[in-house]
């Protein structure tokens, strides 16, 4: 494979503060042309997988390569869609859970957990649960108005946007003035580990955060994650996502749990929490020697902040939508890239953190955004553009576009002596030197 191939492990594991010789240690192969986009979809999900395993053998010292296989990678982004629980297929998106038709443009909701499915026709002043009138309510409002009355009831929705519009609005600012993800160091306390497997907490929920956890599981993490008793993760997901870890459940409103919690969190060496930022503030997380890792969907900062969001409306949201749709209607990426991605990438900002922090001590903090991650895979990766390949000649038959040949090697040449002439009208001699 050529570099272009290598320039987004490059870039990522820049972004981790890793060694940049340590990138000729991977390997890719596998079948090529999967995941197929606009967006180089593909790129993103093979840098991810890289860095994931460049963090893995550099914090076990192991000398070999790092294998990327196309084929595992691209199975892995859709990892959900393969699931079979006794040969019964998982649904992936409940019935209100799509794209609506607005008044004046489109909307997109998530409502696969109970409260969320509620909070939708609550907000639009229906008392059907039914798709027809979902259907009906948001045609007779705006994309924003729909966007912004069920955000207000709890719910989720989000207002379709071109990238022009993500760019100026003022989360779209915000994403773009950051970098993909920050990685902090707090103080100068010691490490927490006291030997035997790494001790991860999991306070994370759907895709992105356990992928991460569910990594840190492979690699021989000691993964707990913790759900409320009152809203556990829906079966399915439990299934894919929650293989090698252990789960419990813990009402942090109750004393006792909360005591075992802060129990739990005394003796971890890793906390990974993928709930909005601030909703866990008030449970005081912070410990001495920790590795935390925060995901959000928006970020902390900016009017979105404190949002929830999922990656399908982060999608919507951000222009993606519009860049892999149509003019009848918009689009969405062949897995749920932005989701994977960001959970390969925590899983190797976490690895980074643990191997720094045992050489120079400290509490640290890693934060990422699944918008962070939609902003990278929009303007950081090479795209394929056909412009690069095309060049224009003046000749007989007017000035001509057309590609250039893709046989190109050291000292040859880079095009054509002659454009193409009128037909026929050559005579039948050869050229004379």
């Amino acid at each position: 494979m050529d570099n272009t191939v290598r320039t987004g492990t490059e870039l990522l594991w820049s972004a981790l503060g890793g060694d940049p010789a340590l990138v000729d240690r991977v390997e890719y192969g596998g079948s090529a042309g999967l995941l197929a986009a606009r967006l180089p979809v593909m790129e993103l999900a093979r840098a991810a997988v890289a860095v994931a395993g460049l963090a893995a053998v550099e914090r076990a010292g192991l000398p070999g390569p790092v294998r990327v296989d196309d084929g595992a990678v691209a199975t892995a982004f859709v990892s959900e869609r393969h699931l079979r629980v006794d040969g019964r297929a998982p649904v992936s998106f409940a019935p209100l859970s799509r794209f609506w038709r607005a008044a004046d443009g489109w909307v997109r909701t998530h409502a696969n957990y109970p409260h969320h499915r509620a909070a939708l026709p609550a907000a639009l002043g229906t008392r059907e649960e039914s798709v027809e009138a979902v259907a009906a309510a948001i045609r007779e409002r705006g994309a924003l108005e729909v966007e912004t009355a069920v955000y207000a009831a709890g719910g989720l929705a989000v207002a379709l946007r071109t990238p022009e519009e993500w760019a100026a609005h003022e989360q779209g600012r915000a994403v773009a003035a950051r970098p993909l993800l920050t990685r902090e160091r707090l103080d100068e306390a010691p490490p927490r580990r006291r030997g035997g497997p790494l001790r991860v907490l999991d306070l994370t929920r759907v895709i992105a955060g356990p992928v991460a956890t569910r990594t840190l599981a492979l690699l021989g993490a000691d993964v707990l994650r913790i759900d409320p008793p009152g809203n556990p993760e829906l079966p399915d997901q439990h299934a894919e996502t929650d293989v090698g870890k252990r789960t419990a459940a813990l009402d942090l409103d109750r004393p006792s749990d909360r005591r075992t919690f802060g129990e739990l969190l005394d003796a971890a060496d890793v906390l990974v929490t993928g709930y909005r930022p601030g909703a866990l503030d008030r449970f005081d997380l912070h410990r001495p020697g920790l590795v935390t890792a925060r995901l959000s969907a928006w970020g902390d900062y900016g009017p979105w902040a404190g949002r929830r969001g999922f990656d399908s409306l982060v999608q919507v949201a951000t222009g993606i939508a519009v860049t892999e749709g149509s003019a009848e209607q918009p689009g969405v990426l062949p897995a749920q890239a932005l989701d994977h991605g960001s959970g390969y990438l925590l899983a190797a900002a976490v690895l980074r953190s643990l191997t720094e922090q045992d050489r120079d001590g400290g509490t640290r903090l890693v934060r990422l955004a699944l918008a962070q991650t939609g902003h990278w895979l929009t303007h950081a990766l090479p795209r394929y553009e056909p412009e690069r390949y095309l060049t224009e000649s003046e000749g007989p038959l007017g000035r001509l576009r057309h590609a250039l040949s893709p046989v190109a090697y050291e000292g040859g040449p880079t095009g054509w002596s002659r454009p193409a002439g009128l037909q026929g009208g050559d005579e039948a001699v050869w050229a004379t030197a």
